[in-house]
């Protein structure tokens, strides 16, 4: 409308004026050349309304970050992403008072220094199914602070798939459970999904391999209990939540004796480690199981885990010491993670000290992860004790504690937890990876079954 608007103008304007009429060839030049002048202001006004368009859009991108950095700095929420790999790629500063770890420390980090995968996944296919199976909402997990204390926090996210439709990673979200339960109907609530595990003993036993460096061998196991009907809650969690309304010592009893139970399905020379608070290891009815079980006292071995605080050490020592005189064996798990467990060594005189996954983690590329695990392989050489690395990941991990002297070690990189009797029997004689594989270690330990590498 506009170019015939001027067309028009173009032809008429010269009559009106009285000018002689152009050739054509010059006419259509001053036509073309008014045309093009005619779009001049359409050309600036567009340009003007475009730049006030960028602005405001820049303004309100400027405004948006703000409200999301103001968002993830006073939300109580964390935020975290993590690729197919288990890597953290994101984390919200929320974490910091979750974790004690900050956001710049935990990207790069696998998830499994906060958050058990295997309790991860393990809550995940407990879930009940949802329209959606990408995501998952209500998981109860323990996040695993830095202090080495537990706190119990609700779980919500989803799987992120790449173009190909392939898994690639978790994109979640965390907010701490507080003062649970803090009302009378919680705390009902929370003792009747506890007792009804209870009265259906639904629990079974996952077997996680432990094995001698020096070896490769299969040397022993750690009982894991496993919740089939936990609708989402992991199994840390549960101990947790009984725990708080009373019932955690029935719940561990009840773990216990599923676990013993199991493990007459095991290869003979594997011991079985299970875990038991100190507050369970101070009950009666504990002893009866463990002098009742299927399996020889040497075989077993309890790792002491500090679920409570220990206020009489002495107590505990009194009430390990029948069992450790029948050959039970005593371990303290998470060596390393702070003051309690190293209080637990020195009182407790364990036979078999956990170094804690957190130092284990790096220890071939970080010289104080190296250094701590150096220092406690002398300090457990001094005390007669073996010590194990946790959640050995990568072979060059691996390679490093056998390196350093430590006598077994443990974690994904050198087997899974399994429920599966088909796998523990793999685990029986010479199976598993040669020595070649793990490294070859100098220590005259050799094995930690039933012999002497664990007695002093």
């Amino acid at each position: 409308m506009a170019v015939d608007l001027v067309l028009a103008l173009v032809v008429r304007i010269p009559s009106l004026l009285g000018i002689e009429p152009l050739e054509d060839a010059a006419r259509w030049q001053w036509v073309l050349d008014a045309v093009l002048l005619s779009f001049v202001p359409i050309v600036v006004y567009s340009a003007v309304r475009i730049t006030r368009q960028r602005r405001a859009e820049r303004l309100q991108a400027s405004r948006s970050s703000r409200q999301v950095r103001t968002m993830f700095r006073v939300s109580r929420e964390w935020l975290w992403a993590v690729d197919s790999a288990g890597s953290i790629t994101f984390s919200s500063p929320m974490c910091e008072q979750l974790t004690g770890y900050a956001p710049e420390e935990l990207v790069g980090s696998p998830i499994g220094l906060v958050l058990d995968p295997s309790d991860l996944a393990t809550a995940l296919r407990a879930q009940p199914a949802a329209g959606d199976d990408r995501t998952f909402t209500g998981l109860v997990l323990v996040c695993r602070h830095r202090n080495g204390t537990g706190v119990l926090m609700e779980v919500t996210g989803e799987a992120v798939l790449d173009d190909a439709g392939n898994p690639a990673g978790f994109e979640g979200m965390a907010r701490a459970v507080e003062d649970l339960p803090s009302t009378a109907y919680e705390s009902e609530q929370v003792r009747r999904r506890v007792s009804e595990q209870l009265a259906a003993a639904r629990l079974v036993t996952a077997f996680q391999p432990i094995r001698c460096l020096a070896s490769g061998r299969v040397v022993g196991v750690e009982a894991l209990s496993r919740f089939p009907a936990s609708e989402g809650t992991s199994p840390e969690a549960w101990f947790v939540q009984a725990s708080s309304v009373g019932l955690g010592v029935e719940l561990e009893l009840l773990a216990l004796r599923t676990a013993l139970q199991a493990a007459r399905g095991l290869p003979a020379e594997l011991y079985v480690a299970v875990n038991l608070s100190p507050e369970a290891c101070l009950d009666p009815a504990v002893h009866e199981v463990l002098w009742q079980a299927p399996i020889a006292p040497a075989r077993v071995v309890i790792e002491v885990t500090e679920r409570q605080e220990v206020n009489d050490y002495a107590a505990l020592s009194n009430a390990l010491a029948p069992v450790r005189a029948a050959g039970l064996r005593v371990a303290i798990d998470d060596a390393g993670s702070g003051f309690a467990s190293m209080r637990h060594i020195i009182k407790l005189t364990p036979d078999l000290i956990k170094l804690d996954r957190a130092i284990v983690r790096d220890i071939d590329s970080e010289t104080a992860h190296r250094a701590l695990g150096a220092a406690m392989v002398g300090f457990a050489a001094e005390i007669g004790a073996s010590l194990l690395a946790e959640g050995v990941e990568t072979d060059a991990e691996l390679r490093a504690v056998t390196a350093l002297g430590m006598a077994a070690a443990q974690g994904y990189h050198l087997g899974r937890p399994s429920v599966n009797p088909g796998d523990w029997a793999q685990w029986g004689g010479s199976s598993g990876r040669g020595s070649g594989d793990l490294g070859s270690g100098d220590r005259g330990s050799g094995d930690l079954g039933s012999g002497d590498a664990l007695s002093r």
